[in-house]
Parts: C-alpha cells; sequence; structure tokens
C-alpha cells in the first residue's frame, strides 16, 4: 500500500499518526500514568485507527523505531545486571511451560467458545512472530483477516495492561540501573548509526527482530567495551516512546470496524487467558530469583519485542533479560509454530 501513495500523501499520514501518538501519550502523562507516553500513544492512534483516520508509518521509519528501541534497552543494561544470569534458567523453563499451555488453551478456548477453525484458532494464539504466522496463514492455514485482528489486539493489550497493573500489582522496579548523567548528542549520534548498520545486517541475516536485536547487541557491546558512558536522554526517550505507540496502534490501520467487532470478543478472551497464565507462571516463579515481579511479568509476556523492551525501560527493568526472554521466545515460536500448523491442518483434512 505504501508504494501506491506518494511521497506527500505519505508525509502528511505519518506525521499525523505522529501528533496523535504523541497526543496520546502527552494526555497520559498529564495523567501521571505509568510508561504513560508508550501506552497513550498506542491507544489513540488504535482508535484513531478504528475510527477512518488512515494512520500509517512507513518502513524506513518503522525500522527506525525498532533500532532505537534497541539502542535504548542496550544502554540501559547496567554492567552489574548480568549477574543475573545464573538466575535465568528457572525463568526459562517457565518460559517453555508457559508457551505449551498460552497455545493449548487459547486454541481451545477460541475453538470451543468462538467456534473458530482450528487452523484460525491456533494461528490466533500463538504469543508472537506475527509475520511468520501471517505467512504460515497465507499459505492457506486459517483465516487471516480474523487471525492479525486477534494478534493485533493482544498487542495493544499487553502494551495498555502492563502499565495499568504497574498500579495495582507488585510491580517492583530494577535497582541494577545507574544515575548517570545523559549521553551527549555526538556520542548517541554515532552510536545510533552504528546500531542501525548492525540491525541492518541482522534483518539481512534473517534475523528475528533485526533492527532491535542487532542494536540492542551493539549497543550493550559498545558500554560493556567503555565506548560510552551515561544514560539516554530523556527528550529522546519520549520521541522514541512516541514512535514505538504509534507504530503498534497502526496495526489497526485497514482494520474496519465490523471486522473489529467479529473477532474482538475472541481476541479479548484469548488476551485474558493469556494474562492469566503469564501472571499465575510469574508469581509461581518470583520466590525463586531475586528479581522484581514485574520485571519477570515483562520477560515473559507474549508482547512484541519492540513493546515490551520500551515498557521494561518506561518502568526501570533489567532490560538484558527481557530481550533474553524475548528472544528465546521467538525462537521456541520458529519451531512451534510450523509444527503446529502441520498438525492443525492434517486433522482439517477429510
Amino acid at each position: 500500500m505504501t508504494s501506491a501513495l506518494h511521497a506527500g500523501e505519505i508525509a502528511r499520514r505519518t506525521i499525523l499518526t505522529l501528533l496523535i501518538s504523541a497526543a496520546g501519550g502527552g494526555v497520559a502523562a498529564l495523567l501521571n500514568l505509568p510508561a504513560a507516553w508508550l501506552m497513550g500513544g498506542a491507544l489513540l492512534v488504535a482508535i484513531a485507527a478504528l475510527g477512518g483516520v488512515r494512520v500509517m508509518l512507513p518502513n524506513w521509519l518503522r525500522d527506525v523505531a525498532f533500532t532505537l528501541t534497541g539502542l535504548s534497552m542496550g544502554a540501559s543494561v547496567a554492567r552489574d545486571s548480568l549477574a543475573l544470569m545464573v538466575q535465568w534458567p528457572v525463568t526459562l523453563a517457565a518460559l517453555v511451560l508457559e508457551l505449551i499451555l498460552i497455545i493449548t488453551l487459547t486454541g481451545y478456548l477460541l475453538r470451543k467458545l468462538f467456534g473458530l477453525d482450528r487452523g484460525t484458532a491456533y494461528l490466533s494464539s500463538f504469543p508472537g512472530h506475527l509475520s511468520f504466522v501471517m505467512s504460515i496463514a497465507a499459505a492457506g492455514v486459517g483465516d487471516t483477516r480474523q487471525i492479525v485482528i486477534i494478534q493485533v489486539i493482544r498487542i495493544l493489550l499487553l502494551t495498555i495492561c502492563v502499565p495499568i497493573g504497574a498500579l495495582f500489582l507488585p510491580i517492583g522496579q530494577y535497582e541494577g540501573g545507574s544515575s548517570a548523567p545523559p549521553m551527549e548528542l555526538t556520542t548517541l549520534v554515532s552510536v545510533a548509526i552504528a546500531c542501525g548498520i548492525v540491525g541492518y545486517i541482522f534483518t539481512r541475516l534473517r534475523i528475528p527482530a533485526g533492527f532491535a536485536l542487532g542494536a540492542m547487541a551493539t549497543s550493550i557491546s559498545a558500554k560493556f567495551a567503555g565506548l560510552f558512558e551515561g544514560q539516554i536522554p530523556p527528550l529522546f526517550l519520549v520521541g522514541v516512546f512516541i514512535m514505538v505507540g504509534a507504530l503498534i496502534g497502526s496495526r489497526f490501520s485497514g482494520i474496519t470496524m465490523d471486522e473489529f467487532k467479529k473477532a474482538a470478543i475472541g481476541g479479548l478472551a484469548g488476551t485474558a487467558l493469556t494474562v492469566a497464565i503469564v501472571t499465575i507462571i510469574a508469581f509461581v516463579v518470583t520466590p525463586f530469583v531475586d528479581m522484581p515481579f514485574g520485571q519477570i511479568w515483562l520477560g515473559l509476556s507474549p508482547g512484541a519485542l519492540e513493546g515490551m523492551g520500551a515498557l521494561g525501560i518506561a518502568l526501570g527493568f533489567d532490560t538484558a533479560f527481557i530481550a533474553a526472554h524475548h528472544v528465546s521466545r521467538l525462537l521456541m515460536l520458529t519451531v512451534a509454530i510450523p509444527v503446529v500448523a502441520m498438525l492443525v491442518r492434517d486433522k482439517d483434512l477429510p
């Protein structure tokens, strides 16, 4: 669709989308909500998209958002945070159990209570790797429109649920961060360029979430090598949150209100079940590891890497832990998605 639009229209829609995201984030910030610029922006852009506003982010700006998120996540990693790696096997084992429960129970729920066919139900239940899921659906497994709506509802609701949960649940805060002064602009630009180059290489190598992971790897490596010090400037982070909020919300672009209503109840129910599973497992795991509940929840959450990573930064958690678990989730899903899709397709054959 982007290629069919002229440059002026693309620019107009992009600027409008960013302004809507900034307005939503600004209102949430005035209300003093956690992760305000991200949550408020994503919600208002999604509402605008469903209301018929032609929101969009071009692919190049999407990649910039991924890169800057990865940079911010890497720069937010404290040197002593990696000492917690010895505890990761416990949470990684919990992640395996969680994925099995989410796929099995959510798929069953969507089939039995909402009457979806096997392909649509189980592809809608996968917690992540949306591009891979949609490529499988495009090959003739399930209803692609229903799948994408249910998946996008999951991503948006998780972006909203986590900050709201911070008001009521024992989210806690990671104490490994430093109070270093902000990075200088020249250093920030240099690191950002390096992050973009490595992110592009990762993407060409077909590594999942290549721009985000490449940028994070570069940022962490540069920081640990002593090539830069300091924190990401607060205004820079606000800009990143506005872009990521716009990205999440703009995924509703092209979805009509009728299509949304048709899939919304199943999407809401599936997301609620997913959130319940993640929350229960996070509570079970918390006594066995020395980490705040909120950090464990974000690491185990089935949201998009860029969204959960940005929330981790906004809530002050260990981004190395969050990124490692989301990468592990993507790798597990890379194996699980085609296997489950083949099983579902075989059962649907006459």
